[in-house]
């Protein structure tokens, strides 16, 4: 019996030993699967962070391409509008020509003239011509007497007592008249307003 009692014992030592081989060896296995797998995290964390670098580049490029874009986009509208500043009071100003011409003409008849009436039509002519331009132009003069004072419309250069008692706070004569261009004020209407 002691023969199968060694059997026995050896049986176990034997499968002691050899589920020891077995646990190293799966050990070994284990080590040298994690060892493969660190390697191809490490390989694919590298490859992200080459994918990520390059996406990096591309948008850092792409943002240098806008940027440098809108700057010659602003420097380009600066200079457009220079250039429409300087060109658009030309056609305004052309325009006047005329206007100069016949105040020219006005000022030589005027030293060989004996008709004053003439030199008077003549004047209301120029006159008519150059509102005339401005009204094509937008510009408009403010009507102000009888108008209730409005200080977006008028300036006040005096104060007077009112003649009557619907006239207080109320415009009674302009010392100059305003304009408005577009429905903008560009000249204040210089009023005397009553008391």
């Amino acid at each position: 019996m002691s023969t199968k009692e060694d059997k026995g014992n050896m049986d176990f030592a034997e499968k002691d030993e050899l589920l020891n081989e077995v646990d190293a060896t799966n050990l070994q296995d284990k080590t040298e699967n994690a060892a493969e797998e660190s390697a191809n995290e490490a390989d694919n964390v590298s490859d992200e962070d080459g994918a990520l670098q390059k996406k990096y580049d591309e948008l850092n490029n792409s943002h240098l391409r806008l940027m440098a874009e809108f700057d010659n986009y602003r420097k380009r509208t600066l200079r457009e509008k220079a250039d429409l500043i300087k060109s658009g009071g030309e056609s305004a100003l052309t325009n006047l020509l005329p206007v100069l011409d016949d105040f020219e003409r006005a000022l030589q008849n005027i030293r060989t003239a004996e008709n004053i009436d003439a030199i008077k039509e003549g004047m209301e002519l120029i006159y008519n011509k150059f509102v005339a331009y401005l009204t094509q132009q937008g510009v408009k003069p403010i009507d102000a007497l009888g108008k209730t004072f409005e200080t977006e419309m008028f300036e006040a250069v005096a104060i007077i007592p009112a003649p009557e008692h619907e006239m207080k706070g109320k415009v009674l004569d302009s010392v100059q008249t305003g304009y408005t261009l577009y429905d903008k004020v560009i000249r204040h209407a210089k009023v005397v307003v009553g008391e």
